[in-house]
């Protein structure tokens, strides 16, 4: 299977400064895929070289086996971007029309617009569209084409609660359909809830590349509880992989890297009972992945 992306040695850089620094990444069809890092952390820069907006300094980009300008060329990727692309004087239904008669084939304006659920502002002017429905006509522009990859860089940036629920309602539901979706994110809480895999940047270096699940536990282990009488602390914390034990009456608390481990010790080997496994929230997790020392 042709990966829809594919980034080798990835590196750019501006004069003297390092945005982006050996990255080496594989997204395969089907894949929903989150890039998160701090400001600066070069995750636009990454995105900019998957689009082809900017030549990378040393490394290759494939996006279905192609350079990104071919593949976009021959309509398998499109682009939600954090600003620019609307005329604000046309209506949304007019928009749709320009952008769908700039491909030779193309789904219908009305099929995408209802999949991006701006059906009832068709005949508005963008001008009079709030900032979560001009992402929304966006997504909608990206659709016309019926990409295989759509790449999304920061879409939700200034819009509301209210806005980025129904902005990611729309592209979840459309991800369902098989499509890949690369979007770089700074709300810890979309990645969380909506990709299917993180990829963590920092200092243009990926730092982390897993499930939600894989993040946490990579980030500082997990936590298992048990209902334990007379619990042997010292027997515990001899336990491989173990780095604290608590324990607080009947209840004992173990922080470690290998809870399997440890949970299959304490149901095989002692009478625990109500054993619960709970890792790390991504806060957590991508603040200690992303911080200077870490």
């Amino acid at each position: 299977m042709t990966p829809a992306v594919r980034a080798t040695s990835l590196t750019k850089t501006f004069g003297s400064h390092t945005a982006v620094d050996d990255v080496n990444l594989t997204v395969n069809p089907g894949e929903v895929v989150a890039f998160l890092g701090p400001n600066g952390a070069g995750k636009t820069t990454t995105i900019d070289m998957l689009l082809g907006l900017s030549q990378p300094t040393s490394g290759t980009v494939e996006l279905f086996g192609m350079t990104p300008r071919a593949a976009i060329a021959r309509g398998l990727v499109s682009a939600v971007m954090q600003t620019g692309g609307l005329l604000g004087d046309v209506t949304v239904r007019d928009t749709m029309r320009m952008t769908a008669s700039l491909f030779v084939g193309s789904i219908s304006i009305d099929d995408a617009m209802a999949r991006a659920g701006i059906t009832d502002i068709a005949t508005k002017k963008v001008q009079q569209c709030s900032g979560g429905q001009k992402q929304r006509l966006r997504f909608a522009m990206a659709l016309v084409s019926d990409p295989a990859l759509i790449v999304l860089d920061e879409p939700t940036t200034g819009m509301d609660v209210e806005g980025r629920h129904s902005f990611w309602q729309a592209i979840h539901a459309d991800a369902q359909r098989g499509r890949t979706v690369v979007f770089a994110t700074h709300y810890l809480e979309e990645a969380d809830q909506y990709a299917d895999r993180i990829v963590l940047i920092r200092q243009g270096q990926i730092v982390a590349d897993g499930t939600t699940a894989e993040i946490k536990a990579m980030a500082a282990g997990r936590r298992v509880e048990a209902e334990l009488p007379g619990a042997d602390e010292q027997r515990l914390a001899a336990l491989e992989a173990v780095d604290t034990v608590t324990v607080r009456g009947n209840r004992v608390v173990i922080h470690t890297s290998d809870s399997d481990a440890v949970a299959r010790y304490l149901l095989t080997q002692t009478e625990a009972r109500d054993v619960t496994i709970t890792s790390q929230n991504l806060e957590q997790a991508f603040l200690r992945l992303t911080s200077q020392e870490g």
